[in-house]
């Protein structure tokens, strides 16, 4: 289930979407649309009293279904925000009227045009809800085919034009109506990758603001140029372009297709755990973010799903799908999407989390965060020793990673150490840290025997590679799209799609030869098996090895700290340094002609 944390103490554009659970707070209740319809626009049709019983119960009925789904989706935000069964009955009930208006409106058309005075700009708020509806669907559920859904309703909106007379009318708050649906539209595009659109809507959505400025003497200016710079920044964030002959940019998917993950071969004696669940979260300086999704977070999110199916509308024939009808095997780990919480919120949702998930599961947390690193003398070295990665919190960062700390004697209060995840090591749990403290977490002592695995981003970059921090870090690029990482560190910023494919092909080859390093390793931890036999924890598995591989053997990677970790300890002759994997890892190198970078024989030339 995919959730996200409410916090208002970070600087955002506010007219942004959240990609949260939640809805945005209604405006206040006004008088019933029902109370004055039938008096005011039925009779500028003619006097009441020649308006037919029937089209005036149509109305009525209308006016009633308008309301109650308002009502129904008003109440959304009230929902909690974790745990997965409380909402459901409730998504229900607001499907379930959605369906009724829908095609209630459909029906009665020409009625509700003639004595209603139903303007096109009312169906398409009725559509975007509708839109809304399924996305927040797909965040509480994880299932990507109710983006698709969401797509259906908020392209049949542009299609249609149903928000094309709103600039006539001298009311600015159902332009801000008409922005909020672009900005929900991209959010959406995005997270389906298609990018064709979303350039298309981001040039639409940016007419829209000047005209919108011009007209009116808004506020709100800079904060509706705000979300076109972070949207931009956001489709710019990827390092490498793949072009087509004619130079037009491939938009490449990162989501888990049917040849993804290496098979298991027979005999492979690996565990039966499934991941279940995952934490992503997001809290680093000046990333590129749009929607509360920074640029790390959109890379896992991808890593954890699924390629979406299509459930039963079609894009220009937008009809309500009811969520019951979707496959009964779950296609994605359920998810929460957690922007910059504090330590509560983190912990909150790690709970419920952790208090749902099912036998034979296992819990992901991955973290993109700012370091939080220990100040003076330690008497001991214990979990909360090492310091840790920042949550959120009131104060500013100083000289972006340190944080300043007025008590020296003192634990950070804001920093999430290694020891705040022990009471959740007795069930399986799958730890990724991104940051430049990340080797915290290598400090982890297993109390519980359950399978514990934390891999474990390098702590700098050579300053030789141009920095890339804020359009995302190098190490969950390798974990998302190792190929696009690989040419990043070659050095190769576009790629022939040709060329692409058959380097892609070459690394599921590397892929499935890593799988065999790991699951043959006589002196490997047993906890790494007991993860492999969940597709999405083996593909980061393999791919974590390739990271680690590529950056051992680059010219430009020297230091110790420039190479990721784990814990447990991998064996490394068996593993990353495995003459097998450098001799593919060269091979993939001379297919792109960047071998010069690479050490021939790394391990003659530490």
């Amino acid at each position: 289930m995919v959730r996200g944390a409410r916090q208002s103490q970070q600087p955002r554009s506010r007219l942004a979407p959240r990609l949260s659970g939640t809805v945005e707070k209604p405006p206040r209740k006004r008088k019933s649309r029902t109370e004055f319809t039938l008096k005011e626009t039925m009779s500028s049709g003619g006097a009441e009293d020649d308006i037919p019983q029937g089209e005036r119960k149509t109305v009525t009925d209308f006016c009633y279904l308008l309301d109650k789904s308002k009502q129904l989706f008003n109440g959304l935000r009230d929902l909690p925000q974790y745990g997965q069964k409380q909402w459901q009955s409730y998504f229900g009930r607001t499907f379930d009227v959605y369906t009724k208006l829908w095609k209630f409106q459909q029906q009665h058309r020409q009625v509700l045009d003639n004595r209603y005075g139903l303007k096109r700009w009312q169906i398409g708020e009725i559509a975007s809800k509708i839109g809304q509806l399924y996305y927040h669907y797909y965040l509480r559920t994880s299932e990507t085919s109710y983006l698709n859904e969401a797509f259906s309703f908020y392209s049949a909106i542009r299609q249609r034009s149903y928000y094309s007379q709103v600039n006539k009318e001298d009311r600015p708050e159902l332009v801000v109506k008409k922005l909020r649906y672009y900005a929900r539209f991209i959010v959406v595009c995005l997270l389906l990758n298609k990018m064709d659109v979303v350039k298309d809507l981001v040039k639409e959505l940016s007419d829209e603001i000047e005209d919108y400025t011009h007209r009116f003497n808004t506020e709100d200016q800079v904060e509706w140029n705000l979300v076109l710079q972070e949207v931009a920044a956001f489709i710019e964030a990827d390092p490498v372009m793949v072009l087509n002959d004619d130079n037009t940019i491939v938009i490449t998917s990162n989501r888990l297709a049917e040849t993804g993950a290496p098979l298991l071969e027979q005999g492979m004696i690996v565990g039966q755990l499934s991941l279940a669940d995952a934490l992503i979260i997001g809290n680093c300086n000046n990333q590129v973010k749009f929607s509360e999704l920074t640029v790390d977070m959109f890379r896992m999110l991808q890593a954890l799903e699924r390629e979406p199916m299509t459930l039963a509308s079609q894009m220009n024939k937008p009809g309500i799908q009811e969520p019951a009808d979707k496959p009964t095997r779950r296609e994605n780990p359920h998810k929460y999407l957690l922007y910059k919480p504090t330590f509560s919120q983190l912990y909150t949702f790690l709970a419920a989390s952790f208090k749902e998930l099912p036998a034979n599961s296992v819990l992901l947390i991955y973290l993109s965060a700012t370091g939080v690193f220990p100040t003076g003398r330690s008497d001991g070295e214990g979990p909360y020793d090492f310091g840790g990665v920042l949550t959120n919190s009131n104060r500013d960062i100083i000289n972006g990673d340190a944080i300043h700390k007025r008590n020296q004697s003192h634990k950070e209060m804001h920093c999430l150490h290694p020891g705040d995840l022990y009471p959740f090591t007795r069930k399986p749990l799958f730890i990724i840290v991104d940051s430049s403290n990340s080797v915290a977490y290598k400090n982890f002592t297993n109390l519980f025997g359950q399978p514990l695995v934390c891999l474990l981003s390098p702590t700098a970059y050579p300053k030789a590679l141009q920095d890339q921090s804020q359009r995302g870090s190098l190490f969950t690029l390798f974990l998302n799209n190792p190929l696009m990482a690989f040419l990043f560190v070659s050095g190769l910023s576009s790629m022939r799609r040709g060329l692409w494919e058959k380097c892609q092909e070459y690394l599921r080859k590397i892929n499935r030869d890593i799988a065999q390093l790991l699951t043959h390793s006589r002196s490997i931890d047993q906890a790494f098996l007991q993860f492999f036999g969940d597709e999405f924890l083996r593909l980061l598995l393999t791919r974590f090895v390739f990271c680690s591989a590529t950056m051992r053997m680059h010219k430009a990677f020297r230091e110790t700290r420039n190479y990721p970790e784990s814990y447990p300890q991998l064996p490394r002759d068996e593993t990353v340094e495995n003459p097998h994997l450098q001799k593919h890892i060269l091979e993939l190198a001379s297919i792109l002609d960047v071998r010069n970078i690479f050490f021939e024989n790394s391990m003659d030339d530490y």
